[in-house]
């Protein structure tokens, strides 16, 4: 289905920033509904180690692409970009505003900018080559293939480096073609915070989540028939907390880890979003700079979507 023309906003930032619920808000105020781009929000069950936002947080609001894929199945880019598209379709004929929302830069790039992604047969010889590669060389493999695509990717996801690299061998670094239906206009809005306050805010969340049952969760996934391999491939969090759960490290050494690569998880994040120019950064706490920048972009022409209808709250952004 071809995507309408219409105005969509774009909320980007590294991890714990508080993109979700400046969201949130925008969406009180401008009756619009969102639609998250976070690569592993989209599976059912990861709901503490993805910091997926909770039904009260939603605070009434409309999500999407959040719980649409069970765990256990690969959800990509090309899936996503197929349900957001038809979700942003959706939510234009209610005549509210979309908003995107999420740090996987690479599936809010080929949402937002319409890219079409060739069709790639898997090399089977290919494959056998890198299976028994470990996951740091398997990267070191990729970045050397496409510098882009590495920048944004999960180090530690064993099977989409290898799609990755496979896909970089057939057709050269990442194509980037752009899909002529696709004419979203969109306001970008960059979420950053000083890298000493953005790692007290890793840390602060993280501590969170253990205390809100990130091991617990990570033990009934796997009970559930989510194998220890999957849980790897997922990545971040469930990797190392299913390392600590198999007695291959201890919980401090497992906490300890967590911190240091959600950290350069997030430096990861954003390169890739600082390479884009059309963002506009803002502190969490810049509320006001916020709201306008937002209501300037929507009542400009006609894009559709009528004037704010509530007053954008001034409190401190929670980290999620």
């Amino acid at each position: 289905m071809a995507l309408m023309p219409n105005k969509i906003l774009v909320i980007v930032g590294p991890t714990a920033s508080g993109k979700s619920a400046l969201a949130v808000l925008i969406a009180k105020k401008f009756d619009g509904e969102i639609i998250s781009a976070d690569s592993r929000q989209v599976y059912k069950g990861l709901n503490v180690g993805t910091a997926k936002i909770t039904h009260k947080e939603m605070n009434g609001v409309r999500h999407h692409l959040l719980n649409v894929s069970d765990s256990k199945k690969q959800f990509g880019v090309v899936d996503y970009v197929e349900r957001a598209g038809k979700a942003i379709v959706e939510i234009n004929k209610r005549g509210k505003l979309p908003i995107v929302v999420g740090g996987t830069g690479f599936y809010v790039q080929a949402l937002v900018d319409g890219v079409i992604f060739p069709d790639v047969r898997p090399n089977l010889d290919l494959r056998k080559k890198l299976r028994n590669k470990s996951a740091e060389e398997l990267f070191k493999i990729l970045k050397k293939l496409d510098p882009s695509r590495a920048e944004n990717i999960d180090i530690h996801n064993t099977r989409r480096l290898i799609r990755s690299i496979e896909m970089a061998q057939a057709l050269g670094k990442m194509p980037k073609i752009p899909n002529p239906k696709a004419t979203h206009r969109p306001l970008f809005i960059g979420l950053t915070l000083p890298k000493d306050k953005l790692r007290q805010h890793i840390n602060a969340r993280l501590s969170r989540d253990l205390k809100r049952g990130l091991i617990r969760e990570t033990r009934k996934l796997h009970a559930n028939g989510l194998s220890w391999k999957r849980l790897e491939e997922i990545g971040l969090q469930y990797r190392l907390v299913s390392k600590y759960l198999r007695g291959f490290i201890s919980k401090k050494e497992m906490t300890e880890k967590l911190k240091t690569e959600l950290w350069h998880y997030a430096k990861r994040q954003m390169t890739w979003f600082k390479r884009d120019k059309r963002i506009r950064w803002f502190d969490p706490v810049e509320m006001e700079a916020i709201s306008n920048t937002v209501e300037n972009f929507v009542s400009a022409g006609d894009g559709g979507i009528g004037p704010p209808i509530a007053v954008l709250e001034t409190a401190v952004i929670p980290l999620n």
